[in-house]
């Protein structure tokens, strides 16, 4: 009897050790990534890109499945409830995983407990743009504009608490100005306006206000990263024009509920990095002004508490509210 339980059991191990393991089998369905923000912005642009080469390597359907509102908190809750097996992911920029949390006081999730960070995807720099008849034509201009007494300026933004929102306030808290600002549900209504004179000054993503900039429909006065871009080679940094401390991008990570296994983390963070670095994939990102990343699972964890530190810090001390 002893014999044949050790036999048992070794014949149970050799199973164990021979069977493929879940990420080596993965995906053995389609795959759903969350994006908690509307169709046709970067973010969801950047991610039907992502889907669509992840499609073709793992022979699955890839489905981007669009979950807005709530400053992306509502696609962030939908992942974070979901089962930990990898088939829902989120990608997301910092808006619902670092700004919401803070500025909407109870978030639906902890987003340092309740998520795997796997990749840091990629970044794009802001513009601030203005309408052709702002009467400062640079950055040092608008200083001199909104430092004089009593002058109010309005800035627009895609949404509360996106990174043209924070953008904004940001500038005023380094610059010690008073602007006020107006949330737009989207960048596109908000450009119209300020292409249309509504509104004087907008904070918006590179892919976004490069072409509206290259037509003359708007004018750029600062990049507010640390680089001027190539697609913007003219429109200097914030910090070039004497501002420092200063430094802001939209980035898009991606993340999966918190308990999926470390092995298929580590599956996803490879073939999430390996086709965001073919030429191919990597050239249309970069025209649309996307700078690609893929850091390390470990990388972007350190990164993302970096980051929600640095926007509560930044929430608290303008004392922002939802609107």
């Amino acid at each position: 009897m002893k014999v044949a339980r050790i036999a048992a059991a070794s014949a149970a191990a050799l199973l164990l050790h021979t069977a493929p393991s879940a990420a080596q089998t993965y995906p053995a369905k389609p795959v759903r990534i969350i994006v908690g923000l509307a169709p046709g912005g970067t973010t969801d642009v950047f991610t039907r890109i992502l889907a669509q080469r992840l499609t073709e390597s793992w022979g699955q359907q890839v489905i981007v499945d669009n979950r807005p509102g709530a400053s992306g908190m509502i696609g962030g809750d939908v992942v974070a409830k979901a089962a930990p097996d990898g088939y829902t992911l989120l990608v997301s920029p910092q808006t619902s995983l670092a700004v919401a949390p803070a500025l909407y006081g109870k978030a639906p999730y902890d987003t340092a407990k309740d998520f795997a960070p796997v990749t840091l995807l990629g970044s794009t720099p802001l513009l601030m743009i203005v309408h052709p008849s702002f009467p400062a034509k640079t950055f040092a201009e608008f200083m001199a504009l909104a430092k004089k007494p009593g002058e109010q300026l309005t800035f627009g933004s895609g949404g509360i608490g996106s990174s043209p929102h924070m953008a904004g306030e940001l500038l005023k808290a380094r610059l010690g100005i008073r602007m006020t600002h107006v949330p737009y549900k989207g960048e596109s209504p908000a450009i119209a306006d300020t292409m249309g004179g509504q509104i004087p000054i907008m904070f918006g993503n590179l892919p976004v206000a490069v072409p509206h900039v290259k037509s003359g429909r708007l004018r750029a006065l600062a990049n507010t990263t640390a680089k001027r871009s190539p697609l913007a080679p003219q429109v200097p940094t914030v910090a070039e024009s004497g501002v420092g401390d200063f430094e802001i991008a939209t980035w898009y990570g991606m993340l999966a509920p918190a308990g999926v296994s470390p092995e298929l983390v580590t599956r996803l963070q490879r073939d999430a990095s390996r086709v965001l670095g073919h030429p191919e994939t990597r050239e249309r990102l970069t025209n649309m002004g996307v700078d690609v990343i893929a850091s390390s699972p470990e990388e972007f964890g350190t990164y993302l508490r970096s980051e929600i530190a640095r926007y509560t810090k930044i929430v608290k001390s303008a004392g922002l509210k939802p609107e």
